[in-house]
């Protein structure tokens, strides 16, 4: 009987250990999970509405930011939503509440200066302003944000254009080009020059396919901070107008990191796994 005990006792014992044991490693497991960094999400928030303002005219109003709930750093949030000024709630009930007073404030506004020439719209005309934001890539810690407007408030055309931001999650700032490389601008230029037509608008005419040079505006292609990259090249974006006539729409500059030679930045090269 003693022996019958003796098993039943250490066989409670082995199974109160193996739960302890078991309990401790739920704990430290979910220790784990509590310590590890949140993975990053993204959301959206948008507000679409229109208003008869008369007969002849009517307003709309579309506009679209994104939402990043994991990013906690203010400097780099406002750097974000650098177009919208003194955000105090970056949450998504917040920044839904920003966009129905950008859209009251450009009612109330079109209205206000519409009373001047009303009288002179001979035709029924739709006046409107789009703003959106798109997330075109995550990668090695750099998040890339597209920019896009457009807008027609009368004329003979509506008029749209981008701002291409890209953002250094690891250092909560955001990419400018010297981060980048070091090449003189002026050498910089000189290839955006000598790279114009290697990704075409898509312009045509009556002879076909319209290079991008043969409708330049300007003698010199600036070197802007509207860039974004990727593996293979650093690509420049210019808006309608920037550096070509409105018919060319907007226009994308690579340059390849085998053209910036050894000006491209170490550290950046490395976290990019350029070759």
């Amino acid at each position: 009987m003693k022996n019958t005990f003796a098993v039943l006792a250490l066989s409670s014992f082995f199974i109160f250990s193996a739960c302890k044991k078991s309990e401790t490693h739920m704990d430290r497991t979910d220790k784990a999970e509590v310590n590890q960094p949140k993975a990053f999400t993204v959301d959206s928030v948008q507000v679409k509405d229109s208003v008869q303002v008369s007969d002849s005219l009517k307003i709309r109003y579309y506009s679209r930011l994104l939402v990043f709930p994991t990013i906690k750093d203010k400097n780099l949030l406002d750097s974000i939503y650098f177009d919208n000024k003194n955000i105090q709630d970056f949450s998504e009930n917040g920044l839904q509440a920003l966009l129905e007073k950008n859209k009251n404030e450009y009612f109330a506004s079109v209205k206000k200066d519409s009373k001047d020439f009303l009288s002179d719209l001979t035709f029924s005309q739709e006046w409107y302003s789009d703003t959106g934001m798109n997330m075109k890539s995550n990668k090695n810690g750099y998040l890339h944000i597209e920019y896009v407007w457009g807008s027609y408030e009368g004329g003979a055309h509506d008029n749209y254009g981008f701002s291409e931001r890209v953002f250094d999650l690891e250092n909560n700032k955001k990419v400018v080009l010297k981060d980048i490389t070091s090449m003189p601008k002026s050498k910089l230029e000189a290839l955006l020059m000598k790279n114009i037509n290697k990704i075409n608008s898509g312009t045509t005419d009556s002879n076909g396919k319209v290079n991008n040079s043969e409708m330049l505006l300007v003698d010199i292609i600036p070197a802007t901070e509207n860039f974004y990259f990727d593996e293979k090249n650093l690509y420049f974006h210019y808006s309608p107008y920037e550096i070509a006539a409105f018919a060319a729409g907007d226009i994308t500059i690579p340059v390849s990191w085998q053209e910036l030679e050894d000006t491209v930045n170490p550290a950046f090269k490395e976290r990019m796994k350029i070759n």
